[in-house]
C-alpha cells in the first residue's frame, strides 16, 4: 500500500513547502524507498503555460510537454525522477474532468456537486497519480509526497482540503501523514507562536491533524526549545512532532537540518515504514544517495574562488522567472568547485535608449556584462529587451567571452551573427515583426496561432550531432562524446530551414538537428572558449549531483581554462543521462506514458499537441494491445477538429474522410464533419491530389484517406 505525505501551509504562502516536501522525499530515499510527488495548484487554470514569469514564476516543462508549476522542479531535482504532467493537479484540470463526465452521463443524472464528485475526481486522481512509476527502478513507488499550494483558508483550497479528510480514511491511518509548514516571525529576537497556533487551529477545524509542525523562520536562529514546547502545548502534538527550518546558507543543507532533528525516524514510527519491503540494493542506493548528498553540501562550505556570471534577462524583477538556470548554474559551480555569484541584468539596460535615459542604469548594466566571466542570454518571449541581449551577445562573441544561449538566446545569437558577419542588417524574427520578408527565425508550421495553451513545440526531444563535430565539438564532449541527445523544448518559433545554408557557409556550424535535419537545435562555435547555442532548455534536467552538461562547460570555461579542460575529460568518460531509457526514444513515437493511462480511463489530455495515438512503425503490432479500453477522446485544437472518437476496434480497410487539421508534428487527427459516429484509430493521412497546395505541413485542410494500424502496410512510404 502506497504511504501518503500531505504537505500544507498556513500563515502566507511562499515560506518553502515546496523544499521540505522534497528534502523529507530525499530523506525517504536515502532508507531505500521509491518516492514520487504530486503538487496541487488551486488555480483554475489548467496548467502553468500560460502564465506571466513574473507573476508565477518560471514553467517548468517536463519530458511528456507538461507545463507545470516550478514545485515540480524542485521534485525532480531532489529525488532525481521523472514526473508527468499528472504530478501537477490544478482545479482547472479537475473541473474539466467532472464536467467532461458530466457531459457523458457519467452521473446518471445526479446533480453534480463538489461533494462528493469533486472531492472524489480529486482523491482518484492522487492515487491513480501515486502508483506511476517516476525513477529507474520503474516499480511503483512506496511513498507520495502530495504538496497542497498556497495557504489553509483560501476559497481556492476548499475543496482540496476537504478531499484530503476523506482521503486520510480512503487510504487508512497508518497510510497517511501530514506536515504543516507555518512561519514563526522573528520580532526583534522574539520568535513568535500566535500565528501558528492560529493556523493549526483552523486545520484542525477542517478535520485534518497535522502529524508533524514545521516552524518556518526567516532568520538564521534557529528555533529555540521554548518556543517549541509552547507549539506543541498550544498545537496538541509531541515536542518531537515540532521542527524548525531557519534560513541555512543553502537550501541543499535543508534535507540534512530536518534528518538531524529526526523527521526520519518520526515518519517511519508513524506510517510504520519498516513494514515496506525494501531490496537490499535499495538499501545500498540509498546509503549511497546520502553520502554524495553529504560530500556536496560539505563542499559548499570550503569554497573560496568565484566564478561570476551576467544573465541577461527580460524578467530579472522576479529570480523565481528563472529558477531553473539558477539551480543548473550552482549543480555546475558545486561541480568545479566554485562560488557562484549571479550579475542580474535587465537586457533594456543595455540599449542605447537606457543611455540616454538613464546613464547610471546603463553603465551600471554593461559594468555587469564587461566584469562578467560568463554571459548567459536564458528564454523568453517578445521583443521587449531583445536589441539589449543581442548586444550582449555581440560582445561575448568578439571578445572570446564564454557565452550560453538558451532558446531566444539561441535565436538572437542567429540574428546577431546575421546582422554583424553576414551584414544583413534589417535581420530579425518573425516574433518581432511579423511583417518582414526573410525572417531568420520564423514561427513553426505545426503550431496554433490561435490557441496559446498547451501549443507550442513541447517535452524531450533528440537531436542529432553532425557527422564529423566529434572531432572537435566541446559540447558533444560534455555529453560522453553521444551522437545523440535529449532534451526538453519548450518553443513556437526556429531558424528559418531556407536560410541554414547561407547561414553556415558564413562560418556560423549548426553541428545539432533534429531527427529529420530540418530543425536546427545546436549551434556553436569553433574558434571561441566556449560559444554554445541551444533551442532547448537543458535546465531542466540538470541535478545536484548530475549537472547538466551544456551549463557545466559554460560555468568550467568561465572558471578557468584547466577547469574546463578536466571537466572535458570526466563528462567525457562518465557523462549519464539523467532520462530513463525508455524516454529516450525517436520523435515520431508517442513517449507519453501518462497519456496511455488516461485514455485508457477515458480521460483527456490536457495538452492537446499529444492527444493522439502514435505507434512507430515496426511496433504495430502492439497497436490494439496499446489501445485497450480506449473509450473516448475529446480533441478541441480548433474549431475545424470538433469531436473524435478512438475505439479499441480498428477499421480493416481505408476510411474517407472529412476536413483534417495537423495539430502535432508529422501526426494528423480525424474531424468529424461527415461522420460523428466513426470509430477508428488514425496514425496517419495520404491527402487526394483534389486540393493541390493544401498540405498539412502548413495546417490547411484538405481531404485524403485515413492510415490505421491495420492498412500502414499498403502505405510503405509514409
Amino acid at each position: 500500500m502506497t504511504k501518503y505525505i500531505l504537505v500544507s501551509g498556513g500563515v502566507v504562502s511562499g515560506i518553502g513547502k515546496g523544499v521540505i516536501a522534497s528534502s523529507t522525499g530525499l530523506l525517504l530515499k536515502t532508507t531505500g524507498l521509491k518516492v514520487t510527488s504530486i503538487k496541487i495548484d488551486p488555480y483554475m487554470n489548467i496548467d502553468a503555460g500560460t502564465m506571466r514569469p513574473t507573476e508565477h514564476g518560471e514553467v517548468y516543462v517536463l519530458n511528456d510537454g507538461g507545463e507545470v508549476d516550478l514545485d515540480l522542479g524542485n521534485y525532480e531535482r531532489y529525488l532525481d525522477v521523472t514526473l508527468s504532467r499528472d504530478n501537477n493537479l490544478t482545479t482547472g484540470k479537475v473541473y474539466r474532468e467532472v464536467i467532461e463526465k458530466e457531459r457523458k452521463g457519467e452521473y446518471l443524472g445526479k446533480t453534480v456537486q463538489i461533494v462528493p464528485h469533486v472531492t472524489n475526481a480529486i482523491q482518484d486522481w492522487i492515487e491513480r497519480v501515486s502508483k506511476i512509476p517516476s525513477d529507474d527502478t520503474d516499480e511503483e513507488p512506496d511513498v507520495c509526497i502530495v504538496e497542497l499550494g498556497g495557504t489553509v483558508g483560501d476559497i481556492e483550497s476548499a475543496p482540496f482540503i476537504e478531499a484530503m479528510r476523506q482521503f486520510q480514511f480512503r487510504v487508512g491511518h497508518e497510510n497517511f501523514a501530514l506536515i504543516h509548514v507555518s512561519l514563526v516571525p522573528d520580532m526583534h529576537g522574539e520568535q513568535k507562536t500566535k500565528p501558528t497556533q492560529t493556523t493549526v487551529h483552523s486545520l484542525r477545524g477542517l478535520g485534518l491533524l497535522p502529524d508533524l509542525i514545521a516552524c518556518r523562520l526567516l532568520v538564521p536562529q534557529p528555533l529555540n526549545a521554548a518556543t517549541k514546547d509552547k507549539i506543541s502545548m498550544f498545537c496538541h502534538v509531541g515536542s518531537d512532532q515540532v521542527f524548525g527550518v531557519h534560513d541555512v546558507s543553502s537550501v541543499y543543507h535543508v534535507p540534512l537540518l530536518l534528518q538531524s532533528q529526526g523527521i526520519v525516524e518520526y515518519l517511519k514510527k508513524r506510517l510504520r515504514l519498516d513494514k515496506v519491503n525494501i531490496s537490499d540494493a535499495m538499501i545500498a542506493k540509498g546509503k549511497s544517495l546520502e553520502k554524495r548528498w553529504r560530500e556536496m553540501t560539505s563542499g559548499q562550505e570550503r569554497l573560496f574562488d568565484t566564478v561570476s556570471i551576467a544573465l541577461v534577462g527580460k524578467y530579472t524583477d522576479l529570480k523565481d522567472s528563472y529558477m531553473s538556470v539558477i539551480k543548473a548554474l550552482e549543480h555546475s559551480a558545486f561541480r568545479v568547485h566554485r562560488k557562484l555569484a549571479i550579475h542580474w541584468v535587465e537586457s533594456s539596460d543595455l540599449e542605447p535608449e537606457t543611455q540616454v535615459s538613464n546613464p547610471a542604469k546603463y553603465h551600471d548594466a554593461w559594468r555587469a556584462v564587461v566584469g562578467a566571466g560568463g554571459i548567459l542570454v536564458p528564454g523568453g518571449f517578445g521583443v521587449r529587451g531583445t536589441e539589449g541581449m543581442m548586444l550582449a551577445i555581440k560582445h561575448a562573441r568578439e571578445q572570446k567571452i564564454p557565452f550560453l544561449g538558451i532558446c531566444l538566446g539561441f535565436q538572437l545569437a542567429v540574428v546577431e551573427w546575421a546582422r554583424n558577419v553576414m551584414n544583413v542588417s534589417d535581420a530579425t524574427s518573425a516574433e518581432f515583426n511579423p511583417e518582414v520578408k526573410n525572417p531568420i527565425i520564423v514561427f513553426m508550421p505545426e503550431i496554433s496561432r490561435t490557441h496559446m495553451g498547451g501549443t507550442m513545440r513541447l517535452g524531450l526531444r533528440p537531436t542529432v550531432f553532425d557527422s564529423g563535430s566529434e572531432n572537435w565539438s566541446k559540447i558533444r564532449k560534455l555529453y560522453g562524446g553521444a551522437g545523440k541527445i535529449w532534451e526538453r523544448h519548450r518553443h513556437r518559433y526556429e531558424v528559418n530551414p531556407e536560410l541554414v545554408e547561407k547561414l553556415e557557409q558564413s562560418g556560423l556550424p549548426f553541428i545539432g538537428r533534429d531527427e529529420k535535419g530540418e530543425r536546427m537545435q545546436v549551434l556553436e562555435l569553433k574558434d571561441h572558449p566556449f560559444f554554445l547555442g541551444l533551442q532547448a532548455h537543458p535546465e531542466f534536467c540538470s541535478r545536484p549531483l548530475n549537472p547538466s552538461p551544456p551549463f557545466l562547460g559554460f560555468i568550467a570555461a568561465a572558471s578557468d581554462r584547466e577547469t574546463f579542460h578536466q571537466q572535458l575529460e570526466f563528462q567525457l568518460a562518465n557523462f549519464k543521462p539523467p532520462h530513463p531509457e525508455h524516454a529516450m526514444v525517436n520523435e515520431s513515437i508517442l513517449r507519453n506514458e501518462t497519456v496511455k493511462t488516461k485514455l485508457a480511463n477515458g480521460i483527456a489530455s490536457d495538452n492537446h499537441v499529444e492527444e493522439r495515438m502514435s505507434m512507430p512503425k515496426a511496433d504495430l503490432s502492439n497497436a490494439q494491445a496499446t489501445c485497450t479500453d480506449v473509450k473516448m477522446l475529446s480533441v478541441e485544437c480548433s474549431e475545424a477538429v470538433r469531436r473524435s472518437r478512438i475505439c479499441e476496434k480498428f477499421k480493416s480497410k481505408s476510411q474517407p474522410v472529412g476536413p483534417l487539421m495537423r495539430i502535432s508534428w508529422g501526426l494528423l487527427m480525424l474531424a468529424e464533419d461527415s461522420d460523428p459516429t466513426l470509430e477508428i484509430c488514425v496514425v496517419g493521412v495520404r491527402l487526394n491530389q483534389a486540393n493541390p497546395g493544401k498540405t498539412p505541413l502548413n495546417g490547411s485542410m484538405g481531404y485524403g484517406t485515413a492510415i490505421t494500424p491495420t492498412n500502414i502496410a499498403e502505405h510503405p512510404d509514409l
